[in-house]
């Protein structure tokens, strides 16, 4: 028997631009999220009168959105392996009641003089996001024991800390507001620092877009150099071309924008925080053994278990990181408000919910990506801004909120019911997937026709 040869891959014209992104479903995804993102920005451009693209609005919108943006990197790991966690907004809101009890009480013990302030500042700040951290952990621990290691679902169990934490932090507080120490507003509210010769722009912000533009430069030769050695399938020449010129135009403007905001303003730091925190957990998810066994365990946990992924471990570590990266959340929303109280938190698990789902997340788990939470985040912010610009209700606001999300995720759902593939792939040359390989990831239901088959009590407690 004579294997079938699989026909070579046409080249050149539109089809090349896909392999831009990766030429993966997950990829082509995430340059239809892009898309719409950018639509959005232009409507709003138009229907505010210019407004939406001033560099004010532009550092609001970063400012006043990087804690849901941070919440929706963890969110997504824990979507992707096929949980959810509906308690962040509350232990946002514990982490933050106890970290300024503690702060306030290092603070009226500790008296400097001359220029200790500043050392004083910087110390506290750093010490601040230490206890969020550490009290993160605590929780994540404690929820993800009773996810990964008792087997109750995740849904169950954030659903029990939401109330557990929120009264807590009621507790804590006494339900009442309190203020937060000055010093912490540069973790929040801060930007980054100018330096000589002062120019008419940040000329620290103008370092920041070098600084990134040479990075992007540098991955696409690295990743073209790598898979020549490698002797994979590489994208024509001229589409890395393409991609690093509008990778380093968008970057350009970014810095235009961010560099030319009214004295005093720069490239806000909890963006540096938002920066750091996706290329660390893009790194992750993508090259370490710890981000496949998170896709292997939500694509398919049967299969996973079989191949010696140690189940337990991967949920609790995703439990515990989205704990971790809630208190992180909190002390940025805190250090930005300079207040905390018993509202912290309310409905933030929703938005980060919606940000991994728009940004392309699905529901059944085993797909997403830290980028694509990203974009739809901003989709998020971005509307949320412009809406807001345009003077319109509240409750309007939520109503169109709700239809966004309800959209992004029915498209997904209706474009899969036929033949499995992404409403993106349809509008690929028939033939491209079986050419590509297997989707982002096999579609195997588990065995059984039973509700207890379809459900995760097994892969969440194995046999040892």
């Amino acid at each position: 028997m004579t294997a079938t040869p699989v026909p070579a891959k046409k080249s050149g014209g539109i089809r090349d631009l896909g392999r831009m992104f990766g030429g993966s479903n997950s990829g082509l995804r995430q340059f239809g999220i892009l898309g719409a993102l950018v639509l959005i920005i232009l409507i709003f451009q138009v229907l505010t009168g210019g407004k939406t693209l001033e560099p004010g609005n532009v550092i609001n919108i970063v400012r006043a959105n990087t804690y849901v943006l941070i919440l929706a990197i963890g969110m997504v790991m824990v979507i992707v392996a096929g949980h959810i966690d509906l308690s962040v907004g509350a232990v946002a809101a514990f982490s933050n009641i106890v970290t300024v009890t503690i702060l306030k009480a290092i603070d009226s013990n500790w008296t400097v003089t001359g220029g200790g302030e500043v050392t004083k500042g910087v110390l506290m700040s750093i010490l601040a996001i230490v206890i969020a951290v550490a009290i993160g952990a605590v929780v994540g621990a404690w929820q993800g024991y009773w996810v990964a290691y008792v087997g109750v679902p995740a849904f169950i169990v954030t659903l029990a800390g939401m109330l557990i934490f929120r009264g807590l932090n009621q507790f804590v507080g006494h339900s009442t507001p309190q203020t937060v120490p000055n010093y912490l507003g540069y973790i929040g509210g801060g930007y980054i620092p100018d330096f000589p010769p002062y120019l008419p722009f940040s000329n620290g912000t103008v370092l920041l877009g070098l600084i990134a533009a040479i990075a992007v430069i540098w991955n696409e030769l690295r990743l073209r150099r790598r898979q020549r050695s490698m002797g994979a399938e590489m994208a024509p020449q001229w589409v890395s071309i393409v991609k690093i010129v509008l990778l380093v135009l968008v970057i350009a403007y970014a810095t235009y924008l961010f560099g030319t905001g009214r004295p005093g303003t720069s490239f806000p730091i909890p963006g540096i925080i938002l920066g750091i925190l996706v290329l660390v957990y893009s790194f992750v998810t993508n090259n370490t053994v710890t981000g496949r066994h998170i896709y292997s365990v939500g694509g398919n946990w049967h299969a996973a278990e079989l191949s010696g992924v140690n189940i337990r471990r991967t949920n609790f570590f995703v439990m515990m990181n989205m704990s971790v990266l809630a208190a992180l959340a909190g002390v940025v929303f805190v250090s930005r408000s300079l207040a905390t109280g018993p509202g912290d938190g309310t409905g933030w698990e929703l938005d980060a919910i919606a940000a991994v789902f728009i940004g392309g997340a699905a529901v059944s788990g085993g797909i997403g990506t830290v980028i694509g939470s990203i974009i739809g985040g901003l989709v998020i912010a971005v509307l949320n801004n412009g809406l807001q610009l345009m003077s319109v209700s509240s409750d309007q606001v939520q109503i169109i909120k709700g239809l966004v999300l309800l959209i992004a995720v029915a498209l997904d759902v209706v474009s899969k019911r036929s033949g499995g593939r992404s409403l993106i792939s349809r509008f690929r040359r028939p033939g491209a997937d079986l050419a590509a390989g297997p989707a982002d990831r096999p579609d195997v239901p588990p065995a059984g026709n039973s509700a207890e088959a379809s459900s995760r009590p097994k892969s969440t407690v194995p046999n040892p």
